[in-house]
């Protein structure tokens, strides 16, 4: 079968077939006469293998691990196993990083008001404190022509 029909069958797209073959996830397929590559059931089966692993999130690297232990039938189950739950471990780490985040956001987001102004607590989280470069510069010529037009009598008030 040529890529199309073999991407079709696998639910891997062909870009990402000609990738996996680079990088001797998949094995170089078979030439046609006409240079085409041509896939047999065994290439879908293993794209299929990919496809589910990295839908789990594996790495390439673990995909590789875990294909080397498909194909070896003298392996045990054990060795799968660690694979797998290295894996969870990891994915338990991932989980727990984005639980933070998402519970940074949601304080930023309810301390900020959604009012039309431009301080904003989620930009200053995100800029460390500081405020963005045109801002500072308009804010300092804005106060200097106030300062400039204000009256000696007002700018007392406002020192008090």
């Amino acid at each position: 079968m040529n890529i199309g029909q073999a991407s079709r069958a696998s639910g891997v797209n062909a870009k990402m077939i000609r990738y996996y073959e680079s990088i001797a996830l998949l094995p170089e397929a078979a030439r046609k006469d006409s240079g085409y590559r041509d896939y047999d059931e065994a290439d879908v089966h293993r794209l299929v293998f990919v496809r589910r692993a990295r839908d789990l999130g594996f790495s390439i690297d673990r995909i590789r691990d875990l294909l080397d232990l498909w194909n070896d039938r003298a392996r045990g189950n054990a060795d799968v196993r660690a694979v797998a739950n290295a894996h969870i471990t990891e994915l338990q780490a991932q989980a727990q990083k984005l639980e933070g985040m998402i519970g940074t956001l949601q304080h930023l987001v309810k301390s900020c008001r959604g009012e039309n102004r431009a301080e904003c607590p989620i930009m200053a989280d995100l800029s460390g404190g500081q405020v963005a470069p045109h801002y500072a510069a308009n804010l300092a010529k804005t106060q200097r022509r106030l300062i400039s037009v204000a009256k000696p009598s007002h700018i007392a008030r406002f020192r008090k």
